[in-house]
């Protein structure tokens, strides 16, 4: 037993002993792969450092050869201008030296002349004292051989003299007469032409109808509603006719009153987009809508303002200024003719040399009584005086507002421009038009009008009824009385027709002779 143990301790003394040996055997072969890794780590380390010296040393080169080169080229353009500015300095210094010879070249010739000019009045001075003496001598012979004292000499001559500067004078008159007729036409049509070239502008013709666009056919369903019930709503808060006919996605919206067709198409298309589409609806959109038109009035009786310059309006004039956006006359927009009268009267004021701002002024508040013309009764002439009296508008504006058609006459040379300029901004064309009914009513009503005078041939209305032409029986009717029958043809044109402009009236009367050669 005793045997067993011993072979047993020492087998394990010598296991321990191997067992330590390979431990330590491991160990150190781990410390020598440890020593090796870490000098392989710094040997790379060494090449890392050195490649990066080299790198930093190859950088700082470059950053030293490009500040190099910029240090170069900003001294050699620094020198440049230097060598620029002394250039500059030495041409100026040229300038300098020759202007001061000039100077004293000029102080020179100043020098001389002062010699010469003092040398010529001495000569003159005796020159003058000579002549006194001489005329002096001629008065004493004169009186002499005359009969008559200087005095009465004196008095003699002016009399002649003045008698001839009186002929003078009314031969000078008859000429600057003369030549104010032949040339006040000429002078007339340059200023009416320069002022109309400069306010050329466009105008937008309104028609009596407004076509509003549908999404789809079915909409025109919703539209009429139940029974009808709400177009007749829509038609009954707004004043308008609304058709729905067989045209194709859109509703006709018929009136007279554009502002009526406005608030009515607003309220439509904001319904459309919304899509509710009912009594109580209808009426809620339509009062927004009128908010809107009423603020589309004040902005545009602003803006009328502003493209006139002019200041100082009452607010009630403003907005009613606006509504003449939504009125025409003869398809043309008042709003705008009345912008448009207003530019024309101050360019003929200013070449004129009248009150521009007068004119500007009155030009634009010429036809403010167009806008509630329906409301009030009288011409609108009458009334704009009243709306600008009412709101404190100088009675200069207030008289050629009053005056623009000629009710009263004229008292200032701007009332007669802003008729002028109504006239001119009405009758250019292209401004204003009627249907094709009216006007072919009219151009008969013209030709009747003529021939129900007596003498009268034959009448034609020309030029789209702004002139009319009549052929006079040279056997009833003279001369003179072709001059007194166109006058009385054309005040009854004035007062039986409504006409946009003038229409021009003219009567010919020819004389014949025939004879036959057999």
């Amino acid at each position: 037993m005793l045997p067993t143990i011993v072979i047993s301790l020492v087998v394990l003394f010598i296991g321990l002993g191997i067992g330590f040996f390979l431990n330590k055997f491991t160990a150190a072969k781990k410390v020598t792969s440890a020593e090796s890794q870490a000098k392989h780590i710094l040997e790379n380390a060494k090449k890392d450092i050195e490649t990066k010296q080299r790198e930093l040393a190859i950088e700082a080169k470059d950053r030293l050869y490009h500040e190099k080169q910029e240090f170069e080229e900003q001294t050699r353009n620094r020198r440049q201008e230097i060598q620029s500015m002394e250039k500059r300095m030495q041409q100026k210094e040229e300038t300098l030296e020759r202007r001061i010879d000039s100077i004293d070249r000029r102080d020179q010739e100043l020098q001389s002349r002062e010699e010469s000019i003092k040398s010529h009045q001495q000569e003159v001075q005796q020159t003058q004292t000579k002549l006194d003496g001489l005329i002096e001598e001629q008065k004493n012979r004169l009186e002499k051989i005359s009969g008559l004292t200087s005095e009465a000499a004196k008095k003699l001559l002016i009399e002649t003299m003045s008698n001839e500067a009186r002929h003078d004078a009314a031969r000078l008159i008859k000429q600057i007469e003369d030549d104010a007729k032949e040339n006040a036409e000429r002078k007339s049509k340059r200023i009416i032409t320069m002022a109309i070239q400069r306010n050329a502008s466009e105008f937008t013709i309104e028609n009596t109808i407004s076509v509003v666009q549908l999404p789809n056919e079915e909409m025109k369903g919703r539209i009429i509603g139940r029974e009808g019930r709400n177009i007749r709503a829509l038609e009954q808060a707004t004043g308008v006719d609304l058709i729905v006919d067989d045209t194709p996605e859109a509703v006709i919206i018929s009136g007279f009153d554009i502002v009526r067709r406005e608030v009515a198409r607003v309220a439509l298309e904001k319904l459309l987009a919304d899509g509710r589409i009912h009594p109580a609806r209808i009426e809620d959109v339509v009062s927004k809508a009128k908010a809107e038109v009423d603020l589309i009035i004040k902005e545009s009786g602003e803006r009328a303002m502003l493209e006139t310059g002019i200041t100082g309006l009452h607010p009630e004039i403003i907005r009613t200024l606006g509504r003449l956006r939504f009125r025409t006359s003869f398809g043309q927009n008042v709003l705008q003719h009345s912008i448009e009268v207003a530019h024309l009267c101050a360019a003929m004021a200013a070449e004129l040399r009248a009150d521009v701002n007068l004119a500007n002024r009155a030009g634009l508040l010429h036809d403010l009584g167009k806008a509630v013309d329906h409301e009030i009764e009288g011409g609108h002439a009458q009334i704009g005086a009243e709306l600008a009296t009412k709101y404190n508008e100088p009675p200069s504006v207030v008289h050629c507002i009053a005056a623009h058609h000629g009710d009263i006459e004229f008292q200032s040379l701007e009332a007669v421009l802003v008729q002028a300029g109504d006239a001119i901004s009405a009758s250019r064309p292209g401004a204003r038009r009627e249907n094709i009914e009216t006007y072919i009513k009219r151009l008969k009503k013209l030709e009747d009008i003529s021939l129900s005078f007596n003498g009268v041939s034959k009448a034609y209305a020309i030029q789209a009824g702004r002139e009319l032409r009549i052929l006079v029986k040279e056997d009833h009717i003279d001369d003179d009385a072709a001059i007194l029958l166109a006058k009385d043809i054309a005040k009854k044109v004035e007062d039986e027709l409504e006409y946009p402009g003038q229409i021009k009236v003219t009567v010919i009367r020819e004389s014949r002779a025939v004879e036959y050669a057999k």
